[in-house]
């Protein structure tokens, strides 16, 4: 059965933002996950709602390796190829779930905790406690800070990745279309013909 909650969800950006008060991560091809754990117990919930804790074995059980004993983490599952760079096609196969990671970039609760109303800059230092160690399936998502995006941006696309994602620092996390998270997508990249094919 679905879940009622809503991701943040980026807008597309008319320029990438450079300012200190940004961020800039990475983006992953990938499907967007929420990774849910209360004790022993572990909950995978798609974009959608749909529960797919069964899908991703090697994320439950990392999760369960973590400190925490409640948490609500927000990220990215892929599958990572020889290069290390996220592969779709990989994930949508269906063919490699046992293979399946995470790249964390969110903390919505922690301990009891409702996270959500700190900001982002609070969110991410509890995440970097929370997933800091390297961790083989639970990733921390990796991010630069301020002027670097356009530079970060022109370097995605050279080495053939999806874009970046650039949010700011003071702001809460919101649910739905999100102003503060910007999206600037390479556009020789198969994920934006995925979206331009479906208009």
């Amino acid at each position: 059965m679905a879940r009622a909650f809503e991701f943040a969800i980026p807008v597309p950006a008319k320029a990438v933002p450079d300012g200190p008060d940004w961020i800039h991560e990475i983006k992953f091809d990938g499907f967007r996950l929420r990774v849910e754990r209360a004790g022993e117990a572990v909950r995978l919930f798609s974009r959608n709602g749909a529960d797919w804790t069964g899908r991703y074995p090697r994320i439950v059980e990392t999760a369960r390796k973590l400190k925490a004993s409640q948490f609500i983490l927000d990220g990215e599952a892929v599958v990572l190829d020889l290069r290390g760079y996220s592969d779709f096609d990989a994930l949508l196969s269906r063919r490699y779930d046992a293979d399946v990671q995470l790249y964390a970039f969110d903390l919505l609760a922690l301990g009891g905790d409702d996270l959500s109303r700190l900001p982002l800059s609070m969110r991410k230092t509890n995440l970097q406690r929370l997933v800091g160690r390297r961790l083989e399936d639970i990733q921390l998502a990796p991010f630069e800070v301020g002027e670097i995006g356009p530079d970060l941006y022109r370097q995605t696309c050279k080495h053939g990745l999806e874009g970046i994602v650039s949010k700011q620092l003071d702001r809460a996390y919101k649910m739905g279309r999100c102003a503060h998270w910007q999206k600037s997508k390479n556009p020789n990249h198969p994920a934006y013909r995925r979206v331009r094919d479906q208009f």
